[in-house]
């Protein structure tokens, strides 16, 4: 089935509130391309500011992550109804640098996925190896392990989508050949049916890990990719239209 492309920036830890004006450049922008869906996910402190700005010119927040429970004795943690409450609409999950510099496992992901579907917002479940695990040619097995362990088991296809990001091509410019990012992406889809059934043809597959202007038709081309998860290239408008642009023109 066709599938709207989804180009989704996540922020990480950058932008303070003088960014607000930056993503609101992106998203009257992204208007211009009605065929693909964008997002941006910036860091908790200026979600509500950037929300504000999204209800006015039609643009889509998101938090980077969920604690999941929906409240209690959490200090410092911020739960999927609070991320509501703020504006947010949609959420990462499982991004290998909460997967590695805390120590999140796929039981953790797979609560925080249930706990943002439950509070009503959609999901970026992300998964992906890193290079030792790459060049041992056990990608593929080890990611659709990732699948299996923190994909929740029910959910509604159209909010939740799967982020593949090889971890030694995040912000290192390095990027796979399309061959591996189609036969990752298809082994993921096929997962997904083996699993689901006919819901994964909805579920959308977004590739992330160097996505930057000059390569994103390629890599938005290559087989069962339906959008990108863009890290340092979302943080200006300049460097992330154009990917939203590339996106436009597959979708």
């Amino acid at each position: 089935m066709a599938r709207r492309k989804y180009v989704v920036g996540n922020w990480k830890m950058n932008g303070l509130h003088g960014a607000i004006a930056e993503a609101e450049a992106i998203f009257v922008a992204a208007q211009a391309h009605s065929a693909v869906d964008v997002a941006l996910c910036p860091s908790f402190t200026v979600i509500g500011a950037m929300a504000a700005v999204a209800r006015r010119v039609k643009g889509t927040v998101g938090g980077q992550d969920c604690h999941p429970a929906a409240s209690g004795a959490f200090t410092g943690s911020v739960s999927a109804p609070m991320l509501v409450d703020a504006g947010a609409s949609v959420v990462i999950v499982g991004h290998s640098e909460r997967r590695e510099g805390f120590d999140e496992s796929d039981d953790d992901v797979r609560a925080k996925g249930e706990a943002a579907l439950a509070a009503g917002l959609s999901v970026i479940l992300c998964v992906g190896e890193p290079l030792a695990v790459r060049e041992s040619d056990g990608a593929i097995e080890y990611v659709l392990l990732q699948i299996a362990g923190s994909v929740p088991e029910t959910f509604d296809p159209q909010r939740l989508a799967i982020a593949y990001e090889p971890i030694w091509a995040i912000g290192t410019g390095l990027v796979p050949t399309l061959d591996d990012v189609a036969a990752m992406h298809g082994a993921i889809r096929g997962a997904l049916a083996d699993r689901f059934g006919a819901a994964a043809d909805e579920m959308r597959i977004l590739y992330g890990g160097s996505v930057n202007g000059d390569n994103a038709a390629e890599l938005l081309g290559a087989g069962d990719v339906d959008g990108a998860l863009v890290g340092g290239a979302s943080l200006t408008a300049a460097k992330f239209l154009p990917i939203v642009e590339a996106a436009a023109t597959l979708g």
